[in-house]
């Protein structure tokens, strides 16, 4: 309680913190705001979602999607564009020089990842729209106006839902430079956040479930936040020595230092791989809709990777694809993030080693041997927390209910650590902003650990 007033006590602290709840508060308001054509009392009476790759973008997007709203891809399509740049940065050596350029460089690749944000939204909104047009609410009412001409609902509805992605991309900016914490990883977090009370409150309302499974099912989701915690936090740290320099007249010996590798440095990447491969052949059926009855090796692709099939050995394919998918993500995207060989040349050139190992060529294999024994057990950790969602609800045999379902993938192993990360890393800004005017932080005994 102290910490809270003393926020509020500092002015330049307390004006970052306003604003940001004033942007993240016009957000939500927004979702609410529907596509022009579109009938705000149809929408709401629209068929809870079900198991598919829109569910996913739905929570993403704070519950926008299903609304038919303004901000209906969130802010998915600029994380998506950042993805497909940064491999393309390995694919490409002219975009790794970019990068390598310093400020005029990372301006010009911001530059390509604003127009390929472009592209997707304008790809992903008329696939949305097109799916609109041919949807009715559980009434058999349409969602779509009947005297609006579908060719101009389809050309404003992806100028409108590609013009609210840019201004979302524009908000977390903002949030990022004149407010507190990582606007983009913050308006996920909102829209996550907020999706929580109602899914809760309309599982509740379900006559057929029980309410000790759910309150078993809130406890073990709780465990699941604390784990995500340790799986967030969790780092090997390698010590590190310096050989003497001259500080005046005198020869001293530098401080002894550590190199810090994260146990899950590919964070939540491994999973959004997963499950945009696993989730591609649902995407392909949903999108064919009635005519994918002769694409009946979809159907069968579909039936087999369904993590709430009605018998055990039909969910297994799921959950063993799921598991080799993070785990070979995880290594791929980890030797994207950490180059061992640039890091022992690094420790070279600067005079720096590892006790007991010899600068070069030895260090690079050290590096390389505690990057692969970290990484596998972190993606095991990882495969984990992202299906205990999918045992929890076998287990309590809740899968004939939807909403069961949107919390699945509300607490699943993305939502989880970026809710964990996010929050982490906002306290710990704003205790370096407390302890910086001299003032405690949140913990009397040590600090925040945050994601570096």
């Amino acid at each position: 309680m102290r910490a809270i007033i003393n926020i509020f006590r500092i002015p330049d602290l307390r004006r970052r913190i306003l604003f940001t709840i004033s942007l993240l508060l016009l957000y939500r308001f927004g979702i609410f705001v529907t596509i022009p054509g579109v009938n705000p009392v149809a929408v709401a009476g629209s068929r809870p979602p079900g198991q598919s790759f829109l569910d996913v973008v739905n929570v993403f997007s704070g519950g926008a999607l299903f609304k038919l709203s303004v901000f209906s891809l969130g802010i998915m399509p600029y994380i998506s564009a950042s993805i497909i740049i940064n491999l393309l940065t390995v694919v490409f050596p002219a975009l790794a020089r970019l990068q390598r350029e310093g400020e005029e460089g990372r301006k010009k690749i911001n530059q390509y990842t604003r127009y390929g944000t472009i592209l997707l939204c304008a790809a992903q909104s008329y696939f949305i729209l097109l799916n609109a047009l041919q949807t009715s609410n559980r009434f058999n009412e349409p969602l779509v106006s009947a005297d609006i001409d579908p060719i101009g609902f389809i050309f404003i509805g992806i100028l409108t839902i590609t013009t609210g992605s840019m201004l979302l991309m524009w908000m977390g900016e903002q949030i990022t430079e004149r407010g507190i914490g990582n606007g983009i990883s913050l308006l996920i977090f909102a829209g996550i956040i907020a999706q929580l009370p109602v899914m809760l409150w309309q599982m509740t309302q379900d006559e057929t479930i029980d309410m000790f499974p759910i309150i078993i099912l809130i406890l073990l989701f709780f465990i699941l936040i604390a784990l995500t915690v340790l799986l967030s936090t969790g780092v090997r740290k390698i010590p590190l020595q310096y050989g003497k320099k001259m500080q005046g007249r005198r020869m001293v010996q530098a401080q002894s230092q550590s190199l810090p590798f994260k146990l899950n440095t590919a964070n939540v990447m491994p999973i959004i791989f997963a499950s945009s491969l696993l989730l591609f052949p649902q995407t392909i059926v949903g999108f064919l809709g009635d005519t994918a009855g002769a694409w009946s090796g979809w159907r069968v692709m579909q039936e087999w990777l369904n993590p709430f099939a009605i018998t055990w050995y039909k969910q297994m394919p799921y959950y063993i694809i799921y598991t080799l998918f993070i785990i070979f993500f995880a290594y791929f995207y980890t030797a994207i993030q950490i180059n061992p060989k640039e890091l022992s040349e690094n420790l070279k050139r600067y005079g720096g080693f590892v006790p007991g190992i010899r600068p070069g060529n030895h260090t690079r294999q050290y590096l390389e041997s505690v990057l692969n024994r970290i990484t596998l057990p972190g993606a095991i950790f990882l495969a984990g927390l992202a299906l205990a969602p999918y045992f929890i609800i076998n287990f309590l045999n809740l899968e004939s209910n939807q909403n069961i379902h949107g919390l699945a993938y509300t607490f699943g192993g993305t939502s989880l650590l970026i809710i964990v990360g996010v929050a982490l890393d906002t306290l710990k800004q704003i205790e370096s902003q407390l302890i910086m005017r001299k003032y405690d932080g949140f913990m009397k005994k040590g600090r925040i650990k945050g994601r570096s």
